[in-house]
């Protein structure tokens, strides 16, 4: 681990996780890969049985508002999910037809040498205040970038969970 950082476990704390694709490219730029994310999510934690209290799927990048397991660490949560992602999505990149990810990620010569950056940023969310701001934040984090006008039209999200509507993955309400 570098020098400086710090995880904070078994406080019961819930934890504000960020984790990026390889080099920020956008590997989770398509439909197809958002959802094999958001499908790998749901089996990881019901294996897990973690607290899924927020989370929102950008095409370069992921934030996940999670408590920490019964059995085992948010670490682990998190290196279990981000191999399932890799592995399923290299699997059916070699079946997909050209153009289905935006850039090659298989075992093939001339293809990324991985699908994720190897750390993630972790903080620990203490407060009914920073719990608010974190889902603010990743609620409003494909309007920043773009990607859609509200958050409402961006499906990959636990947005419609708070807003009182049927979302793609089952929220933990705390």
């Amino acid at each position: 681990m570098p020098k400086g950082l710090k995880r904070y476990y078994g406080r019961g704390d819930l934890h504000f996780l960020t984790f990026s694709c390889y080099r920020r490219l956008p590997l989770l730029g398509t439909v197809r890969a958002r959802h094999v994310f958001v499908q790998a999510l749901g089996q990881i934690r019901e294996r897990y049985k973690f607290l899924l209290v927020g989370y929102v799927v950008m095409p370069n990048h992921v934030h996940l508002l999670i408590s920490e397991p019964p059995k085992g660490t948010p670490s682990l949560v998190l290196k279990v999910l981000k191999q399932r992602v890799s592995r399923d999505l290299r699997r059916t990149t070699r079946r997909a037809s050209a153009g289905q990810l935006p850039l090659a990620f298989s075992r093939d010569e001339g293809s990324l040498p991985r699908f994720w950056q190897p750390r993630f940023y972790d903080f620990n969310v203490w407060s009914k205040k920073k719990l608010r701001e974190k889902l603010e934040y990743m609620h409003a984090n494909p309007v920043t970038k773009k990607l859609v006008t509200h958050p409402k039209d961006w499906p990959w999200s636990s947005w419609s969970f708070y807003a009182k509507s049927e979302g793609i993955l089952k929220i933990d309400p705390l």
